[in-house]
């Protein structure tokens, strides 16, 4: 089938738009200070929080990266594998919530000072602004396909619009008009997918024609990758996701342990119908375009469908793109804010310059996404890349900070400089030795360490002299 653009699909992409702007705009005027701009002042119930962590979870990772790519250039099997990371990582993080909202953080580089002192914060916060700006990055590009796929625009132009919309909606209000439209957005793609997947398998000709019309490896269980490659593509977000401050920060801004509780398990039923449905609906797409970048395929059989089912279905992967961009753009822009600007420039800040400088440093971090999103190839390169450098950097320090109380100060701060050391060495040095992701290496190498590091120095002193240093 050929791929045409349809103007006709922008109108609900469009009052989408207007909905989300209208929303933030609105919630914007109830921000009363720092806590409630970052936090939404602790009041998210379990409806709102299930929504938030939903659409925070799912985005271009998912449309245009994850998931999508995985069936499109794989198969069916390797993409619903994808899923289990995801329900992996709910599960353990249904046990750490209660822990999480202990410590009442704004930031996991909050948590980890707490236990290793303030290198580990200077440290964290730096991988995180990394991180989270690549995942940023390629949220705006999401955007950019969606409308290059509408209009015919060029994806760099898209990319520009979807840019000036995840920094806005991220600047108007922050958690507080963030986890309102996160929620309308979680809601709007479950109802899009549920209407979708029965449509594009009978546009394509049934199940059987889109088998038929695939390459014969994509119904196996690797699609042709090895298995090595295979967890290569699968650890990186359990690891993201049992880290992530963007979560992290959601928790802690329930209403109290019930109500996390309850959306966590919401969350987790979604998201075993959310992430099958996505895998589903791409592989119909390699049926139907098979030359298309693996990064279009859902979107791509938006053109294929009914004009009223395809638009709920882009507006749908639009809302995702934006939410999940402007989510982990507000959370970096926390790091910023508090771990390094409250703690060294300006110690004395009030709580409304410590707001304004939180909107300023969103902006920044925005303009600074745009920028690197065209140095990575394809979604889902930048996407294993972010993963990996937070889930290997962070991932195991925070863990052991509530599953080890060992662990001490050397064990936690070298795991984290081993993890992001043994990535970037992996990706950029040796650029990806036999395809395979860094995660497979620096994982490892990163748990190694925080061991090792922490048997062999369990009676040293560091640790008293590095909280000493810190009062």
């Amino acid at each position: 089938m050929e791929l045409t653009q349809d103007p006709t699909l922008l109108w609900y992409i469009a009052i989408y738009g207007v909905v989300m702007v209208g929303i933030g705009i609105f919630m914007s005027k109830k921000v009363a200070g720092s806590e409630d701009f970052v936090l939404a002042g602790k009041s998210l119930g379990p409806f709102v929080l299930m929504g938030t962590l939903l659409a925070t979870w799912t985005g271009s990772g998912s449309i245009s990266g994850g998931e999508t790519s995985m069936a499109f250039s794989y198969g069916i099997l390797p993409s619903l594998m994808m899923m289990l990371p995801t329900l992996i990582g709910i599960i353990i993080l249904y046990v750490v919530a209660p822990k999480i909202r202990e410590y009442g953080k704004f930031t996991v580089s909050g948590i980890l000072e707490a236990k290793y002192g303030r290198t580990s914060r200077n440290i964290a916060s730096v991988i995180i602004i990394l991180a989270y700006v690549g995942i940023v990055s390629y949220q705006m590009k999401g955007f950019g396909f969606i409308l290059n796929l509408t209009t015919g625009m060029s994806v760099q132009a898209g990319t520009m619009i979807g840019a000036g919309m995840i920094i806005f909606l991220a600047m108007i209000g922050g958690l507080r008009s963030v986890s309102q439209t996160d929620a309308i957005s979680g809601f709007l793609m479950v109802g899009g997918l549920i209407i979708t997947v029965p449509t594009i398998i009978a546009v394509a000709g049934g199940w059987s024609e889109i088998v038929a019309n695939v390459p014969e490896s994509h119904m196996s269980a690797t699609g042709g990758l090895t298995t090595i490659q295979m967890i290569g593509y699968l650890l990186p977000s359990l690891f993201l996701l049992l880290g992530d401050q963007n979560m992290y920060q959601r928790l802690a801004s329930s209403k109290g342990n019930k109500s996390a509780k309850r959306a966590q398990l919401g969350w987790l039923i979604a998201m075993l119908f959310i992430s099958p449905s996505i895998s589903v609906i791409a592989f119909a797409s390699r049926s139907l375009f098979p030359d298309i970048d693996p990064g279009m395929a859902l979107m791509a059989t938006t053109v294929a469908m009914p004009v009223a089912v395809g638009g709920i279905l882009l507006a749908a992967a639009a809302s995702f793109i934006i939410t999940t961009g402007n989510s982990y753009l507000l959370s970096a822009a926390t790091n910023l804010t508090y771990d390094l600007y409250g703690k060294y420039i300006n110690e004395d800040a009030s709580d409304k310059k410590l707001l304004s400088m939180t909107r300023i440093f969103i902006v920044a971090l925005g303009v600074f996404a745009f920028v690197i999103i065209s140095y990575f190839p394809t979604v889902l390169s930048v996407q294993m890349y972010a993963y990996t450098v937070y889930g290997a950097g962070l991932t195991p320090a925070v863990l052991a900070v509530f599953f080890w109380k060992r662990v001490n100060a050397i064990g936690g701060v070298s795991s984290m400089i081993a993890g992001v050391v043994a990535t970037l060495t992996w990706e950029v040095i040796l650029q990806k030795p036999f395809e395979v992701n860094s995660v497979v290496v620096a994982v490892p190498v990163a748990v190694i360490v925080l061991i090792v590091g922490t048997l062999l120095t369990s009676n040293n002193n560091y640790q008293t002299r590095e909280s000493t240093s810190n009062a």
